[in-house]
């Protein structure tokens, strides 16, 4: 006889993170209290497509109860509200797992965020897969009765808890497969003990869920239902029940029957999302190969879209001949794409695919490369003919376009097209210039698209290197987040014409231009031989510059160097990146550095030739080597 080693009943506590994600949703989700009915019915929604992508291989699963279906009642005595499926349910190490701890960063990611905006709640808590969380907005108790698909029915499990800190765990008979959750209302959530509220919250955030949502067919309050479920079975009432969702794949249908407030409906529930999407694109494709795509372009980022997220839930879901077969389908679009929602139905997949051959699965390639072209005539299709709308989605999700310019080389051009940047010509911050109006700016004779980075807009546009561009009334991009260094490492030319930094090479110079900057270099050669010997070995090269009309010096990069901003941020990263020595600029006409030939004071002449290269360093962003050596110079200095 089988010894029975885990304990049948007992009371664990939930891990510090799940905690504070109770904490938080029972204080902070003051608004939008109905998620929890939408988040709840996502959930069972999974549990069934999981247990009818598992019954492919083992038919056995579903026997018994072939229906799929969700079923949402409510008892006004009991102040209960019941939420069942007869989906793959859980076993008792997937309760603990799914439940109890959640030790993951999405839980993590999702308690920073809370903290950055709290108002934000509603639409974060689906996006980081605490949902089932949103249960304990409304109630003061939560339980849970379980038996997976594959287990007898005295494995079931119950789960219980008041969310304040720990929950109990007991093995049960439960003779239906499937999960059933109850919610004991808290004493002012009256509103939803109501059969016409849940249906509008059905209707408003689940209509487009692919399964049956049922409700009873008498809309009075039914007892029995959940004391019936607190028992074990799965809406096991005598109760006749109503589908009141469409129950239907929306993607399936016909785009002549379908309306906007359907397609803007299914994303809502699709992205665990408020707002509108900005665009959608709905397409049958036929022929060898034959998949539907129904593709989304969010409003806003969710807040794991840059600095990682790369484990929450995100890509497009995958079905198989209306098969459910995963929910994050990485591989149907490429990394820097990653915003878009959506679901791609393929009808000659194979039905026992899985990620390993997703990954090296041709048929997907060419999904991949239809998808990625259907999102990129979406982003075009904004920019061509609703600036608005594109100019909320560049501000969403344009950093993370930028990275196409290095991860897809065959949409390179297109992907460039469509970024926006601040410029020289502008009034403010706002990145508003394509580089095609930048060309059609140039003058003639110019071959350059000529920018400068920064760490921010500020020191981008208040660079020295920029002097003698706006001196001469040449346009300069303003290029200052994180990623447009990196870029730029790939985004080497456009329409024939070069990407060029202004801190780089030598600045092309007419004859007369040329002439003059050389008879300067000439004169200055003193100044730059004592500057030389001043500074050592700080230095690779001191030089006059062409660049500098007002400032007294800056540093100059080869074409191959790093900016400094961007080598300081890969150092804090933990890169390991070699020590080079900075070329510093000079503007022989500044008084400071008139001031270095007149010293007689070595020291002094030291201190001043320190400091212009400091200065030069802080302006490009630089970190100095030592700043409390730079500190007591600029005093000495002040002090005279």
């Amino acid at each position: 006889m089988a010894t029975q080693t885990a304990p049948q009943t007992e009371t664990r506590p939930f891990e510090a993170e799940v905690a504070q994600v109770l904490h938080l949703v029972t204080h902070s989700l003051y608004s939008h209290k109905e998620i929890f009915l939408r988040e709840l019915i996502s959930n069972a929604s999974d549990a069934c497509d999981k247990l009818r992508f598992e019954s492919l291989a083992n038919p056995e699963l579903m026997s018994g109860d072939g229906e799929l279906h969700i079923d949402v009642s409510w008892d006004e005595k009991a102040r209960t509200i019941t939420i069942a499926d007869n989906g793959i349910g859980m076993n008792r190490h997937e309760v603990v797992a799914n439940i109890g701890t959640i030790a993951s960063s999405g839980t993590r990611r999702y308690l920073e965020a809370m903290a950055q905006d709290k108002k934000a709640d509603a639409r974060l808590i689906g996006q980081f897969g605490v949902g089932f969380y949103s249960a304990f907005v409304v109630a003061d108790r939560v339980t849970v009765l379980t038996r997976r698909a594959d287990a007898s029915a005295g494995e079931g499990v119950r789960w219980e808890s008041d969310g304040k800190g720990e929950y109990t765990l007991e093995q049960v008979e439960v003779p239906a497969r499937g999960t059933t959750i109850v919610l004991h209302l808290k004493a002012d959530e009256d509103e939803f003990l109501s059969g016409w509220k849940l249906r509008s919250l059905i209707h408003r955030y689940s209509e487009h869920v692919a399964f049956p949502i049922r409700m009873p067919k008498d809309s009075d309050a039914h007892d029995g239902s959940d004391e019936a479920a607190e028992d074990g079975s799965q809406s096991a009432d005598k109760a006749e029940w109503d589908t009141i969702n469409a129950a239907s794949a929306l993607w399936t249908q016909p785009k002549s029957e379908i309306s906007d407030e359907d397609y803007q409906g299914f994303y809502k529930s699709l992205g665990h999302d408020f707002a509108d999407p900005l665009a959608w694109s709905h397409n049958r494709v036929e022929g060898n190969q034959s998949f539907t795509t129904l593709l989304y372009l969010p409003a806003q980022p969710p807040f794991d879209l840059m600095m990682g997220g790369r484990d929450e839930r995100k890509g497009l879901k995958l079905y198989i001949k209306r098969v459910f077969v995963m929910d994050a389908a990485e591989e149907l679009l490429p990394n820097y794409l990653r915003f878009v929602r959506g679901v791609v139905d393929a009808d000659d997949l194979p039905l026992n695919v899985s990620r390993e051959l997703l990954q090296q699965n041709r048929q997907l390639e060419r999904i991949k490369a239809s998808c990625t072209k259907r999102v990129l005539d979406l982003i075009e299709g904004l920019a061509r003919n609703e600036p608005e709308k594109f100019a909320t989605f560049i501000k969403a999700f344009g950093n993370t376009l930028k990275e196409g310019i290095g991860e897809d080389t065959a949409n390179r051009e297109r992907i460039a097209k469509l970024l926006r940047f601040a410029s020289t010509k502008g009034d403010d911050a706002s990145r508003s210039v394509s580089l095609d109006d930048y060309i059609a700016r140039m003058p003639e004779g110019q071959d350059t698209i000529w920018y400068v980075t920064g760490e921010t807009h500020a020191a981008a546009a208040g660079s020295p290197q920029l002097e003698a561009f706006k001196a001469r009334d040449t346009e300069v991009l303003l290029m200052s987040d994180r990623i447009d260094e990196w870029m730029l490492g790939y985004l080497h030319e456009y329409e024939g014409k070069k990407l060029q930094s202004v801190a780089k090479g030598e600045l092309p110079l007419d004859d007369a231009a040329k002439q003059k900057h050389e008879e300067a270099a000439k004169a200055a050669e003193p100044l730059v031989a004592r500057l030389k010997e001043l500074l050592g070995d700080r230095v690779g090269e001191v030089r006059v510059s062409a660049r500098l009309t007002d400032s007294p010096s800056c540093l100059a990069l080869s074409d191959y160097d790093m900016a400094p901003h961007f080598a300081r941020l890969l150092r804090e990263a933990g890169q390991d990146l070699p020590d080079s020595k900075p070329t510093l600029e000079v503007n022989p006409q500044h008084p400071l550095v008139q001031r270095v030939q007149a010293e007689a004071d070595e020291a002094t002449a030291k201190d001043i030739a320190n400091l212009l290269l400091e200065q030069a360093e802080i302006a490009a962003g630089a970190t100095l080597p030592d700043p409390a050596a730079f500190v007591q110079r600029m005093n000495r200095l002040l002090l005279g």
